[in-house]
């Protein structure tokens, strides 16, 4: 069955297919995260507000793909993209992970995990258009520690850091 569309703006759409609603990204073609790591083992995590749970929250590098107008960008050259905006990093070995649904009971998205290693840093990062990001550098020994007093700090902790994780430790 096709869905219908109940409503659309440039960011955001919402579908009914039966009687169950959902929200698709008109303006994009995916969504990539990356697991950024040095060679030492610190991972490069990210912290930026999120409107919709009034919160400050740790996520890996992430951004969608074909946002920047090419409905034809390839993951990877997205990957390259956000890491660099986001991080101010580039990266010379990348590998593809795996790919899952963000939350498919409210979502029709699916991510694109990537690990990039031998880092370089090329530039201040922060993101792009006032994202206001603030960079974390963890070893990775230390990443439940680290973490756990960042919720204690009244920060939250995107599902994709996890996920991102646990698809790398699976790949090595």
């Amino acid at each position: 069955m096709p869905p219908t569309t109940l409503y659309q703006s440039k960011y955001l759409a919402v579908h009914q297919r039966g009687r169950w609603q959902y929200a698709t990204r008109p303006n994009a073609t995916g969504v990539i995260a990356i697991v950024a790591q040095h060679d030492d083992g610190r991972l490069v995590l990210i912290e930026q507000y999120r409107p919709p749970v009034d919160a400050r929250v740790i996520e890996l590098p992430a951004g969608l793909v074909g946002d920047d107008g090419d409905p034809d960008e390839p993951l990877v050259e997205a990957a390259k993209r956000e890491l660099e905006e986001e991080t101010g990093y580039t990266a010379r070995n990348w590998r593809q992970l795996t790919t899952a649904s963000s939350s498919a009971g409210i979502t029709d998205e699916q991510v694109t995990f990537f690990l990039a290693t031998s880092l370089t840093q090329t530039g201040p990062g922060g993101g792009i258009g006032g994202e206001d990001i603030t960079l974390h550098a963890v070893p990775r020994d230390d990443l439940r520690t680290w973490l756990g007093q960042q919720q204690a700090d009244g920060k939250q902790v995107a599902a994709s850091l996890l996920a991102g994780l646990w698809a790398a430790d699976l790949a090595r």
